[in-house]
């Protein structure tokens, strides 16, 4: 668990890793040109398609977003998932995931 934790706190510890993830909440299924768009736009952020690539793959690693291809097309989606076990983590400690 340390080490998908470890994974889930470095993605969510960069700020465009967070406005990624914001966009993909308001609307999931997105491409990289997508986000790349509303990125700029709605956040005044001009990274390149290249960074905002790199921030997707932390995010993939930490399991915070999948992506699938639709024919020529790599859509990417929220997966809440880890989240859910961070919560379970430190508010629910003595459910069964957390007994060793």
């Amino acid at each position: 668990m340390d080490g998908v934790a470890d994974d889930l706190f470095k993605a969510l510890a960069d700020p465009t890793r967070r406005h990624i993830l914001d966009e993909l909440v308001d609307r999931d299924s997105q491409t990289l040109f997508e986000i790349c768009a509303r990125l700029a736009t709605k956040h005044g952020l001009g990274l390149s398609r290249q960074a905002i690539s790199q921030h997707l793959a932390v995010l993939e690693a930490a399991g915070l977003v999948r992506s699938r291809r639709q024919g020529r097309y790599k859509f990417h989606e929220l997966d809440t998932r880890p989240l859910e076990h961070i919560v379970t983590r430190w508010l629910r400690p003595d459910s069964p995931e957390n007994t060793p």
